[in-house]
């Protein structure tokens, strides 16, 4: 009976409570006024504030029209005054003040334009307030009334694409720099390049040949890495990126951070192979035990101290697996964002390209899908200067030929990935086209397929089809099969000298 009555009393109507006060948005009408006054008095003005500053930013309806039909003006090399105005604004309800009036009070009141930049400045900035106000209701509201199938996991990366298009929207400390600034950080990159070990700009990928021809992984570059099912993409892909976070090397900035000396944070977005089967490839890699074995358990028991070995070794290391499926490409760069703001990033994978989707729902047009794609990893290799390796298909049409090589025309729509990519790489093992040409046995074309597979056998081609700042060609390395491991290949000028 007591426990109805507590419940009954906590049912019990709630005192009223004076409600607070209304709160009223940021905002600062005067300086509205003032910008809007600089430029009608001299449009030079509008060009301080054009490239960050929207009609969306005024507060009062009349302002965001005169800014709308000034930036007109004068965008079609007119000029915009009270006069010229006037017949484009139309009625607005201006407490018994006419819209002339109102515009040539703005004028007379107008000082200077020297402080127009500082105006827009602090109109973009409350503008940005009352987003981010927007932006926290909606997060309550629909915390609150969430539908049933709403995972709260999609409300928090929505949260976050919009804080992002936010902070993106009409950032104003963008525009021109000045050469001299870019040939200081080109000579420092240079510097960096010259004390580094194996003298590379970029991120050593552990192949030397390929480092060589590439100078490393370029930060803020678009890598494409493609290459037809079975060529060794993804190994080739995890190689890479292992070798980078294990060779991580940090050091404290004067500002407190850990700034990156050699080798790098990695990121890997596998999008078609689990955590741990991708964790199985590489402990398969560094133990030397295939990884076939591996998931079967047919290990002796020398193999299961290397698999011991390798994992102690591996779990300091800075690699970080996404493996959720079929994301968009607004949900991985949300991720992406939040990595390197949590633990910091060095290097983005992305395996692969083809099953990201666009930020919309799924288009029929895919080309169009993908252009989206390709667009928003270069932008965000940009924003967070680092590389992205990001892996793609190729089309069957490599199948047709006689020379199985594949080249930038075999891309899967490759005009965006083509367009957009810094860098094209392929994977191409002769060895796997010649073994499913096996001729009949005794005959002279098997005596000849078997000189070719000798030839052939543990080799692989990575061929750069495309470098922006660098030249194309075909690099030779080592490939082992059954532990999917690609390394430098053994040359002659490389081996000790023999005695």
């Amino acid at each position: 009976m007591a426990s109805v009555e507590s419940l009954a009393a906590r049912l019990a109507p709630v005192p009223a409570v004076a409600a607070p006060a209304p709160r009223v948005a940021p905002q600062n009408v005067e300086a509205e006024q003032a910008l809007l006054g600089a430029i009608l008095v001299n449009n030079d003005a509008f060009d301080r504030v054009s490239d960050f500053l929207r009609p969306e930013h005024f507060v009062e309806e009349i302002h965001r029209r005169t800014f709308e039909v000034c930036a007109s003006l004068i965008r079609a090399g007119k000029v915009a005054t009270v006069v010229t105005l006037k017949t484009f604004l139309g009625d607005h309800d201006l407490g018994g003040v006419t819209v002339p009036q109102y515009l040539a009070r703005l004028a007379a009141e107008a000082t200077t334009i020297i402080n127009a930049a500082d105006y827009g400045r602090a109109v973009h900035d409350l503008a940005t307030r009352r987003e981010l106000i927007r932006i926290g209701e909606d997060m309550v509201n629909v915390a609150y009334d969430a539908p049933v199938d709403s995972a709260p996991r999609a409300q928090i990366e929505e949260a976050e694409r919009r804080l992002y298009q936010v902070a993106e929207t009409g950032r104003y400390d963008g525009g021109f720099r000045q050469f001299s600034d870019a040939l200081r950080i080109a000579v420092d990159m240079a510097a960096q390049a010259f004390h580094r070990d194996g003298k590379l700009s970029g991120v050593s990928t552990g192949l030397r040949d390929l480092d060589r021809l590439m100078g490393g992984l370029q930060r803020s570059d678009l890598v494409i890495l493609a290459g037809r099912p079975a060529m060794g993409k993804t190994a080739l892909a995890t190689n890479i990126a292992f070798h980078i976070a294990r060779a991580h090397r940090a050091h404290a900035a004067p500002d407190g951070r850990q700034e990156t000396v050699d080798g790098g944070i990695v990121g890997f977005f596998s999008l078609e192979m689990s955590s741990e089967q991708l964790a199985t490839r590489i402990i398969a890699e560094r133990a030397g035990v295939p990884s076939h074995r591996i998931r079967r358990g047919d290990i002796a028991e020398e193999d299961f101290g290397r698999l011991v070995a390798a994992v102690r070794e591996m779990e300091s290391v800075p690699f970080h697996i996404d493996q959720t499926g079929g994301i968009s490409i607004a949900q991985l760069s949300a991720r992406a964002r939040r990595l390197k703001r949590q633990r910091g990033l060095d290097v983005l994978v992305v395996d692969y390209l083809q099953l990201l989707a666009g930020s919309g729902r799924r288009s029929d047009n895919r080309v169009q899908e993908l252009t989206e794609i390709t667009t928003g990893l270069k932008a965000l290799a940009k924003e967070l200067d680092v590389p992205i390796l990001a892996l793609s298909q190729l089309s069957r049409q490599v199948e047709q030929r006689e020379d199985k090589r594949p080249q930038l025309s075999d891309l899967r729509e490759s005009g965006s990935i083509e367009q957009d990519a810094d860098v094209v790489m392929f994977v191409y093992r002769e060895e796997y086209y010649l073994k499913a040409r096996e001729p009949r046995a005794g005959t002279p074309e098997h005596a000849q397929w078997m000189q070719d597979m000798e030839r052939a056998h543990g080799k692989a081609e990575v061929i750069i089809g495309k470098q922006r700042h660098g030249p194309t060609g075909v690099v030779e390395v080592q490939f082992e099969d059954e532990l999917t491991r690609f390394s430098d290949l053994a040359r002659e000028d490389r081996l000790p000298d023999r005695f």
